[in-house]
Formats: structure tokens, sequence, C-alpha cells
């Protein structure tokens, strides 16, 4: 399978968890913290293989910087999470510090 398939599943399970551990109530709520859980080792387990076929330099970035987006998005739509212009440039500049990884990266 491919590498980055592996990433996005990664990530999905990622914000999904983000997601559940604020639906778990400091983990007061038995379902969305045993999701959290569950879907943290799954993001885990599923980066582990992506980085057997991608850099690290590369996946990391992408994991970490599209989690975050996804994550912050996520909190302004669901959980009503306040939102400012400042939310909105920081998230530019993740997205683009991930462009800029990929679009240098020696190893690709």
């Amino acid at each position: 399978m491919n590498g980055y398939v592996f990433l996005c599943i990664a990530i999905a399970c990622e914000v999904f968890s983000t997601s559940m551990l604020k639906a778990s109530v400091g983990f007061s709520k038995l379902v969305p913290s045993l999701a959290f859980i569950i879907g943290m080792g799954t993001s885990f387990y599923t980066l582990s293989l992506s980085l057997t076929l991608i850099p690290l330099n590369i996946a990391y970035a992408i994991w970490s910087g599209f989690g975050t987006v996804l994550t912050a998005l996520i909190a302004i739509m669901i959980w009503k999470e306040p939102v400012n212009i400042y939310t909105f440039i920081g998230i530019a500049l993740i997205i683009i510090g991930v462009v800029v990884i990929n679009l240098k990266s020696s190893v690709h």
C-alpha cells in the first residue's frame, strides 16, 4: 500500500482522536475515552507504517501540520471555539510550511 494512504489514515485517526479527547471531558466519559485511545493507537501505528515508505521529515511534517489544521477547523465548526484573524494566519502558515518542506525536500 502507498505510504501516503497510511499517512492519510494516520491523520484522520489523529483528528478523530483529538475530538474524542475533547468529548471525553477529562476522561470522565467511557466511550469517547476508549475511542481516543483506540484512535491514537491506530494513528501511531499507521504513521509508523507510512515511515517505511516516506522519509521521517516529510511524513511528520504532513501528519502534524494537517492534523493541527484539521483539528483547528473541527474545533471551530463542531466545538464552536472562538476564531479570529490570527487563527487563519496561523493555519495558513502551517500549510505553507508543509508545502515548502515537501517542495524542497531532497528525498521524496
